[in-house]
């Protein structure tokens, strides 16, 4: 059997361990440490001036707290794109709240902006305004900025920017991660620089920063005792984790090209196959770290599916994953509200996301060449 080829696995700069060995040698295994606050800084830094962030142990646990600062209560609706992964959704579930899900637009395959506001004035007529939108950057592709930050603006809703896919993307020259009015962040292990498992709230609101930490930390009051007069959780990053995340900033913009590098090898492949389109930027306003490479098939039939890709691709033993299936599909969330016109349940049909690792060598792509070409006959 070939060595297994992985849709998104880590990738070690080569620094982390001399952060990792300095925790240890200084015995900071708690949850806290000199760590967290310079990896906190490296990625102000990286985000610009004015972005304040918490670290956290998941991007979960950051779009949970943003909805808490959101003021988001039992029985409020929240608006979240469909077409993501279920960490975007769960949270309002988490806090008593209801999702109301928004279609995708054929652009970037993230919120659609027309169905946005036909959702929001659909329920304002029905007397519940929602209380926040979840808007995704998928795969690393930035939605639409502009248009969503104007509805927000007009209906005065504020945006939580899950951009757990987008560190190192941007939009019109603006760093995606800095688009909300909370913005959160992932680190996991598949992402395009990993904590192990941790993520991260932004905010230009110092404010919202202080208070993600003191409701990370179990909300504990200032008193010699521990005292609590709000509901906490113990959501902090630990700073071992944080010594790995302050070695992978140091690589990040590396791994951004080598994942671009890996779409525009995908670009070169399917040239010459006319039934599948390589998922791309709509236009030079958006700049995708592209955390994975996706394709659609134009037509589906029995000699050109993703699920027969897929499983040729297996047999070789590469992984590949078809889209993610909207949340409006999903058995728990089926029962929820829905706005659009198909577009997430046809991309979700017609879609496979490819191997896209910045470690994936030259042999591990001809491999992925080889059973591609051979799939299509090329």
């Amino acid at each position: 059997m070939n060595e297994r080829i992985f849709l998104s696995s880590p990738h070690m700069g080569g620094t982390e361990q001399t952060y990792v060995k300095d925790a240890f040698d200084t015995n900071w295994i708690a949850p806290l440490g000199p760590h967290v606050t310079g990896f906190e800084t490296s990625l102000e830094k990286y985000l610009g001036q004015g972005n304040h962030v918490a670290a956290l142990s998941s991007g979960t646990a950051a779009i949970h707290l943003a909805l808490i600062i959101l003021g988001v209560k039992p029985g409020d609706e929240v608006i979240c794109q469909s077409m993501t992964f279920s960490a975007s959704a769960n949270p309002i579930a988490y806090l008593g709240a209801t999702p109301v899900f928004v279609d995708s637009e054929t652009d970037t395959w993230n919120m659609c902006p027309f169905h946005l506001e036909d959702a929001i004035k659909d329920r304002i007529a029905k007397g519940k305004k929602p209380k926040a939108i979840v808007a995704v950057h998928l795969y690393g592709m930035p939605y639409k900025v502009s248009e969503i930050a104007e509805i927000s603006k007009k209906y005065d809703i504020p945006v939580v920017e899950d951009s757990a896919e987008a560190l190192g993307s941007s939009c019109k020259g603006e760093k995606c991660g800095t688009f909300g009015d909370i913005s959160i962040l992932s680190f996991n292990g598949n992402k395009i620089i990993t904590t192990s498992g941790g993520g991260a709230l932004v905010s230009r609101n110092e404010e919202h920063k202080s208070k993600a930490i003191f409701l990370a930390t179990q909300a504990r009051d200032d008193a010699p005792h521990y005292q609590h007069s709000n509901i906490g959780y113990n959501y902090r990053l630990s700073n071992v984790c944080a010594g790995i995340g302050r070695g992978q900033m140091e690589v990040l913009d590396d791994h951004v090209a080598l994942r671009r590098g890996m779409n525009l090898f995908y670009q070169e492949i399917f040239r010459n196959i006319p039934n599948v389109e390589v998922f791309l930027e709509p236009n030079s306003d958006f700049f995708s770290n592209h955390w994975l490479s996706c394709i659609i098939f134009k037509e589906i039939n029995q000699d050109s599916n993703p699920e027969g890709l897929r499983i040729a691709l297996l047999e070789d033993n590469i992984e590949s994953r078809p889209l993610w299936k909207p949340m409006h599909l999903q058995p728990i969330f089926n029962k929820s509200p829905y706005y659009g016109d198909g577009t997430s349940e046809r991309l979700f049909e017609k879609g496979l996301c490819l191997p896209s690792g910045s470690n994936l060598d030259n042999s591990a792509r001809e491999r992925i060449r080889k059973v591609i070409e051979s799939y299509f006959n090329v």
